[in-house]
């Protein structure tokens, strides 16, 4: 069950929020409209146990934004069917100290545009010659992170500041990173598509010169469903890890993991989340 408010914040009433029912914990749906890609979503914020307890009312919270959105909190709402149970890890993270209390923030991909947003470059495979990845950067920057951070409480500091994804929407994640250092501390990506654009993304990381301070980066060794496909997209997860470490990514920075007989998939990234979570938020 879901029940929608509209929340006044004394200047001008935002949108409708959706209260999901079906989440672990508080997960609210806003409608957003985004001006650079002219088209509209919904961003699932999901807040920690207390958030609005009145002794936390001055606190400010650590943030992740992950891509996706649909397919991380209910399962209903994602295509698969599965979903990453990001609300079930990170209260009970939170719950047992691992973790501080923090705001995870999803971002639903634009459907039938999904690749194109997702897809900074241009691409024979799969054919995507009009991609529009180049402004998801601004569309996250100027448009969802200022709604958020007008509408929540959230430290703005990169320490406290994460983005990540998985498969195209961790590839989006990876140029997001590049093209505006410094404002990522923590970065997710489960399973790149290092392949798309002819490997464009792994050939533009040996020229970055700052990464966010914890990187998490993992994949499965069944990912692409052959012998040889499935090497590849493990070769290529190799590459990107020792690129970061030539960038003087100690182990403390950057965790790298290879799961024997993970495939390309929701279940797999869930399975994983709570290794990557603590990671990249613990002590």
């Amino acid at each position: 069950m879901e029940k929608i408010q509209t929340i006044n914040d004394g200047n001008a009433t935002t949108p409708a929020v959706i209260h999901a029912g079906g989440a672990v914990g508080d997960l609210r749906l806003h409608e957003f409209r985004s001006r650079i890609f002219r088209n509209t979503r919904f961003l699932r914020v999901w807040l920690p146990a207390g958030y609005d307890d009145a002794d936390n009312s001055e606190r400010h919270y650590p943030v992740l934004y992950l891509n996706d959105g649909q397919n991380l909190f209910e399962a209903s709402a994602s295509f698969t069917g599965v979903e990453w149970q990001v609300d079930e890890t990170a209260d009970r993270l939170i719950r047992q100290g691992t973790v501080p209390p923090m705001i995870v923030v999803g971002l639903d991909n634009a459907g039938k545009d999904r690749l194109r947003e997702y897809m900074p470059h241009r691409s024979m495979y799969p054919v995507m010659l009009r991609v529009q990845g180049q402004r998801y950067p601004d569309f996250l920057m100027k448009e969802v992170m200022p709604f958020v951070e007008q509408s929540y409480r959230v430290a703005t500091s990169p320490e406290n500041t994460g983005l990540g994804g998985s498969s195209l929407g961790a590839l989006i994640a990876l140029y997001t990173a590049m093209v505006r250092p410094g404002v990522f501390g923590r970065l997710l990506l489960e399973s790149p598509s290092l392949w798309a654009s002819n490997r464009q993304a792994i050939k533009e990381s040996r020229a970055a010169r700052i990464w966010p301070e914890r990187i998490y980066l993992a994949a499965g060794t069944a990912e692409a469903g052959s012998a040889e496909r499935d090497r590849t997209v493990v070769d290529d997860v190799r590459e990107l890890a020792a690129i970061f470490r030539r960038a003087v990514l100690s182990e403390k920075r950057l965790r790298l993991v290879i799961k024997d007989g993970a495939g390309h998939s929701e279940g797999a990234w869930a399975e994983r989340f709570p290794e990557a979570l603590q990671f990249l938020f613990g002590p």
